[in-house]
C-alpha cells in the first residue's frame, strides 16, 4: 500500500509541472521568428548538444559530472534570448537523457520526460528573473560594463541551479522516500560548481566577442574548442585516476587471493604433518603457537596473556615487591570503519595498531590481542603506580594520530582501564575482569583511561544483581504506580493523571525509576513491565471513572519506552490491554519523548498512525529537550505535547525559556494540538500558563504522585484545587506580589 501511495505522489507531481513545463516550451516557440534562426544559433545548439552527449565526465569518489554545457546555454542567454536557450536546453537534456540510457544506463521513459520539463522550466524561471531584475540582457552585452555583467551571469546561472536543484530533490524524495533536505545537501547542492563553472566560460566567450567587437558565432565556436581542448585533457587526467584507482583495488584482490592461496597451502601442510609421523615435534610447536597467539598480528593471545598472569599473580604471592598492571583497551569506532570500508581494511588498521602498541612496551612487558579491537598490556616491575598512569596516558595519545590505509587517513582511539596487580588476585581472570570493568568506566566518562577501584565491581555485581532480581519482579508483579493529577488551568478541575512506576523490592523496599528503567531498556525487559503497567493503569482508571461519575471521563497517561515503541506487536498489545480492561481507548494517553519518534521519523510515523487507529490519544513527552524537526512534527499523529518542567521552572526567572514556554504553547495551537505543562509549583507559573492558553497542567502545586489509596482519598475533595484559581485570576501587581506556593512534599 506504501508503494501505490510513492507513486501517487509521483504522478501527481509530474502532472502538477507539466503544464507549466508544456507552457514555457509554448512561450519559446511563440517569441521566436525564422530570422532569428541564423547559422550562430544553430552551430551553438549543435555545441550544446555535443557537449552534454559526448563531452560529460564523473569526478571521481563524488557524484558530479563536469560538462561545459550549461555553460553553453547560458551563452545563448545572453546572445540570443530565452526563447533560444530554452528550446536548445529541451533538446539537450533529451538527446543527453537518451544517450545516458544507450550506454546501458536504467533510466525509464518518464525520467527522460521530467528531466526534459526540469530544463525547459528552469531556463523559463532564469530568463524571467534576468528580465525582472536587469531587463534587455542584450543591451547589458552591448554596454559590456563589467560589474552588470557579473551580475546578470550570477542571476543566471544561480536560478538555473535553484529550480533544478529543488525540483531534481523533490522528485528523488519522493522516488527513495527520504527527506527533501536530505537528498539536496548529499546530491543536489555540489551541483552549483558546475552551473558558477559554466557562468564563467560563458562570460569569458562574451568579453572575447566584445573585445573584438564582433558577434562571430565561429569565432565563438573557435574559443569552445580551445575550451574544449583544456577539458578534454582534464577528462584523459580523471580516466588515468579512476585506472590507477582500479589498479590498486586490482593488486588488493590479488593479494587477497593469494592470502586465501596460502591458507589453502597451510592447511594442505599441517595435513601432512598429520599423516608424518616423523614432522610430530615440528607441528606439536606449531599448534602451540597457532593456540598462544593472534593469526592477524602475531601478538600473543587471551591464553598467553592469562597464562603470564598466572605467573605473575604467583610471584606477588612469593615477593611482596613483585609490582605490575594490567591495560585493557577498546578502540573507538572500530565497526564504523570495517562497515564503512571493508572488514580488510578493518584487518589493517588493527595491525598497525598492534604494531604502535607492540613499539611502545619493554621487553618485558606483554602486548596481547583478544579478539576484534580489544587489546591487553602487561606492565612488569614498575617502580610506582603512577608509571602505569602515565604510560596510559602516552598510549592513548600515540594511537589517536591518524593512519594512513592505501592512501587514506584513518582515525580511532582507545579507552583504557587500568588494573593493579597484587596476591590479594586468586585468579588471574580476576585482575583480568577488573580491568575491563575500568575500561567500560573510561567510556561512560569519556576519559582516556580509568583506575580500577572496588566500588566498580561492586557496582557490576550489583547492578547484575539488580537485573536479575528486575526478571522475577515481573514475574511476581512486584510494581506499584503512583499516579499524579492532571489539571485543567481553565478551571482547576482533575482531568486525569499520569501513571508512574515504582519498584516495591522486597528487601530494598521502594527503588526509584532511574535505577530500573535503564536496565530494563538494555535487557529488554522494558516490554513485559510496560504491558503490566498499562494493564493495571487501565483497569485502575476504569474502576476511578465509575467512581467519579464525571461527565468528562478522567484520563489516564503512561509513558511508552522508545525500544517498545519500535516493537513489532506494540499495537496488538494494546489493543488486547483495551479489550481486556474494557477501557475507552480515549481514556488512555501514551507518552513518547522526541528521540523515539524522530529517531526513525518516517517508521515512527506509520506506527503512531496504527495506533491513532485504535483511537488511543498520543503525547509527546519532554517537548522541547530533544531534537525535532518541523518538517516531521506536523506529519505526526499526536494529540498532545508536553512542556518539560525545566522550562516551566525557570519561568519564575523571567529567562529565555519563558519564550520557549511561549513559543511551543503557540506551535501547539498552529498544530491543533493541547498542551499539557509539567512540574508546575507555583501560583505565578499557574497564571503565567493559563495567559498563554495552555489547557493542562502538573505538578507539586497541585499534588506529587500518590499511591491508588491516596488518590482515592483525593478523588472524594471535588473542590480541591478551586482555591488556586481566584489567586491566579487576579491582576498580578509585579513579581514581587506573587510569592511562590510550594505544598508540602
Amino acid at each position: 500500500m506504501f508503494s501505490l501511495s510513492k507513486e501517487k505522489s509521483i504522478n501527481l507531481f509530474i502532472a502538477v509541472l507539466s503544464p507549466f513545463a508544456i507552457a514555457a516550451v509554448i512561450w519559446a516557440l511563440w517569441g521566436i521568428t525564422v530570422e532569428r534562426l541564423d547559422a550562430g544559433v544553430i552551430t551553438l545548439a549543435v555545441l550544446t548538444i555535443f557537449c552534454s552527449v559526448y563531452l560529460r565526465i564523473q569526478l571521481p569518489r563524488v557524484s558530479i559530472h563536469v560538462t561545459i554545457s550549461d555553460g553553453l546555454i547560458i551563452l545563448a542567454m545572453l546572445l540570443y534570448g530565452g526563447e533560444v536557450a530554452l528550446l536548445i536546453a529541451v533538446a539537450e537534456t533529451a538527446l543527453a537523457s537518451i544517450n545516458i540510457y544507450r550506454q546501458g544506463v536504467p533510466i525509464k521513459p518518464r525520467s527522460i520526460v521530467v528531466n526534459t520539463y526540469f530544463a525547459a522550466f528552469a531556463v523559463f524561471v532564469a530568463a524571467k528573473a534576468v528580465a525582472l531584475v536587469f531587463g534587455s540582457t542584450e543591451l547589458i552585452v552591448q554596454r559590456g560594463d563589467f560589474t552588470s555583467i557579473i551580475w546578470l551571469l550570477a542571476v543566471m546561472s544561480l536560478s538555473l541551479f535553484a529550480v533544478n536543484s529543488v525540483f531534481v530533490a523533490l522528485y528523488s524524495s519522493l522516488k527513495t522516500e527520504r527527506s527533501f533536505w536530505k537528498v539536496w545537501t548529499e546530491n543536489c547542492f555540489s551541483a552549483v560548481i558546475m552551473y558558477l563553472t559554466g557562468a564563467v566560460v560563458a562570460g569569458i566567450i562574451v568579453k572575447s566577442l566584445e573585445a573584438l567587437e564582433q558577434k562571430n558565432i565561429f569565432l565563438v565556436a573557435a574559443v569552445i574548442g580551445f575550451f574544449g581542448v583544456i577539458y578534454l585533457t582534464f577528462r584523459r587526467f580523471v580516466d588515468d585516476v579512476k585506472k590507477s584507482v582500479e589498479k590498486a583495488r586490482q593488486a588488493e584482490r590479488e593479494r587477497a587471493e593469494q592470502a586465501e592461496q596460502h591458507v589453502g597451502e597451510l592447511q594442505h601442510y599441517v595435513a601432512e604433518l598429520e599423516r608424518s609421523g616423523e614432522a610430530l615435534h615440528e607441528s606439536h610447536e606449531k599448534f602451540r603457537h597457532a593456540a598462544y597467539h593472534d593469526a592477524l598480528t602475531g601478538l600473543p593471545n587471551r591464553n598467553y596473556f592469562i597464562d603470564m598472569l598466572k605467573g605473575l599473580l604467583q610471584q606477588s604471592r612469593e615477593n611482596l615487591e613483585c609490582n605490575f598492571a594490567v591495560l585493557f583497551l577498546d578502540l573507538n569506532g572500530f565497526k564504523t570503519i570495517n562497515d564503512s570500508l571493508g572488514h580488510s581494511m578493518g584487518d589493517r588498521l588493527i595491525k598497525n595498531v598492534a604494531k604502535r602498541l607492540s613499539g611502545m612496551v619493554r621487553e618485558e612487558d606483554m602486548v596481547a590481542r583478544f579478539s576484534g579491537d580489544k587489546f591487553g598490556v602487561i606492565l612488569s616491575d614498575l617502580l610506582s603506580k603512577e608509571e602505569a598512569t602515565t604510560f596510559a596516558d602516552r598510549l592513548a595519545k600515540r594511537l589517536a594520530e591518524p593512519y594512513t590505509l592505501d592512501g587514506r587517513q584513518v582515525f580511532t582511539s582507545a579507552k583504557i582501564g587500568i588494573a593493579y596487580g597484587n596476591s590479594k588476585y586468586p585468579e588471574a581472570e580476576d585482575i583480568l575482569r577488573d580491568a575491563d570493568i575500568a575500561m567500560y568506566y573510561s567510556k561512560d566518562n569519556e576519559e582516556n583511561y580509568v583506575i580500577f577501584d572496588q566500588k566498580m565491581h561492586i557496582r557490576a555485581v550489583t547492578r547484575l544483581q539488580l537485573e536479575t532480581d528486575l526478571r522475577f519482579a515481573i514475574e511476581r508483579e512486584e510494581f506499584e504506580l503512583y499516579y499524579q493529577p492532571i489539571i485543567g488551568l481553565e478551571n482547576s478541575s482533575l482531568v486525569g493523571f499520569e501513571a508512574l512506576v515504582r519498584w516495591n523490592h522486597p528487601q530494598r523496599g521502594l527503588v526509584p525509576p532511574n535505577e530500573f528503567i535503564p536496565i530494563s531498556e538494555n535487557t529488554g525487559l522494558i516490554i513485559p513491565m510496560t504491558i503490566q503497567i498499562l494493564h493495571s493503569a487501565c483497569s485502575q482508571l476504569v474502576k476511578w471513572q465509575e467512581r467519579s461519575g464525571n461527565a468528562t471521563p478522567l484520563s489516564v497517561a503512561v509513558n511508552l519506552s522508545g525500544k517498545h515503541f519500535g516493537h513489532p506487536n506494540l499495537v496488538e498489545q494494546i489493543t488486547t490491554i483495551i479489550a481486556e480492561t474494557g477501557i475507552a481507548p480515549a481514556s488512555l494517553k501514551l507518552e513518547l519523548t522526541e528521540g523515539a519518534v524522530m529517531e526513525n521519523a518516517e517508521t515512527a510515523i506509520l506506527m503512531l498512525q496504527q495506533i491513532k487507529e485504535t483511537g488511543v490519544q498520543i503525547s509527546i513527552d519532554d517537548f522541547g529537550t530533544g531534537y525535532s524537526s518541523l518538517s516531521y512534527l506536523h506529519r505526526f499523529p499526536i494529540d498532545l505535547l508536553k512542556v518539560d518542567r525545566s522550562f516551566v521552572s525557570a519561568m519564575e526567572e523571567n529567562t529565555e525559556n519563558g519564550e520557549i514556554v511561549r513559543t511551543v504553547i503557540a506551535l501547539a495551537k498552529a498544530l491543533n494540538l493541547k498542551v499539557v505543562a509539567e512540574g508546575i509549583e507555583s501560583v505565578h507559573q499557574f497564571h503565567q500558563l493559563r495567559i498563554l492558553g495552555c489547557e493542562y497542567g502538573q505538578g507539586y502545586l497541585f499534588s506529587k504522585p500518590l499511591p491508588v489509596a491516596d488518590i482515592e482519598r483525593l478523588l472524594e475533595d471535588k473542590t480541591r484545587w478551586q482555591n488556586i484559581l481566584p489567586a491566579a485570576s487576579a491582576p498580578p501587581q509585579g513579581r514581587d506580589m506573587l510569592s511562590p506556593l510550594r505544598l508540602a512534599q
